[in-house]
C-alpha cells in the first residue's frame, strides 16, 4: 500500500487536532418563581370591547345564515374581516355599549376595592394587637428566665 494509512492508525484520534472541551459554566440558580396571588372569584371581570360586542350579535347573524358551520375559527375571521370593513358610523353602538359597560365595571371595580381595603384595615387592626400582647408575653419570660439564672449564680 502506498501512503495508505491502515484503519487502526485512522481511528486513532489526533490530540492536536482534538477539541478540548472545556469545563460547563456553573448554571447560575435561576430565581425562585413568585408564587402568584390567588384570583378572588368575587372581583368583577373587565368589560368586553367594542369588538367584542359586536362578534356576539355578529355570532347569533351567523350561525342563522350558516347553521352547519361548527368551526369557530371560520366565525371568528368573518367576524373579523366584517368589523374591518365597517365605517365609524357602523361600530358607533357597540362602541356606545362598550363605553357603558366600562363605566359599570368600574363603578363596581370602585365598590370592590373599597370593601377589600376595608377588610384589609380590620384584619391588620387584629393583627397589630396579636403580635404586641405575643411580644409582651415573650419579653416577660425572658426576665423572669435571667432573674432565676442569676439567682442560682449567686448561690453556687
Amino acid at each position: 500500500m502506498k501512503g495508505g494509512k491502515s484503519r487502526s492508525e485512522s481511528k486513532k484520534p489526533d490530540s492536536r487536532l482534538a477539541v478540548k472541551k472545556k469545563a460547563a459554566p456553573a448554571k447560575k440558580a435561576a430565581p425562585a418563581k413568585k408564587a402568584k396571588e390567588a384570583k378572588d372569584p368575587n372581583k368583577p371581570k373587565r368589560p368586553a370591547s367594542a369588538f367584542f360586542v359586536f362578534m356576539e350579535d355578529f355570532r347569533k347573524q351567523y350561525k342563522e345564515k350558516h347553521p352547519n358551520n361548527k368551526s369557530v375559527s371560520v366565525v371568528g375571521k368573518a367576524g373579523g374581516d366584517k368589523w374591518k370593513s365597517l365605517s365609524a358610523a357602523e361600530k358607533a353602538p357597540y362602541v356606545a355599549k362598550a363605553e357603558k359597560r366600562k363605566s359599570e365595571y368600574e363603578k363596581t371595580l370602585q365598590a370592590y376595592n373599597k370593601k377589600l381595603s376595608e377588610g384589609k384595615d380590620a384584619e391588620e387592626d387584629e393583627d397589630e394587637e396579636s403580635d404586641k400582647s405575643k411580644s409582651e408575653v415573650h419579653d416577660d419570660e425572658e426576665d423572669d428566665d435571667d432573674s432565676g439564672e442569676d439567682e442560682e449564680d449567686d448561690d453556687e
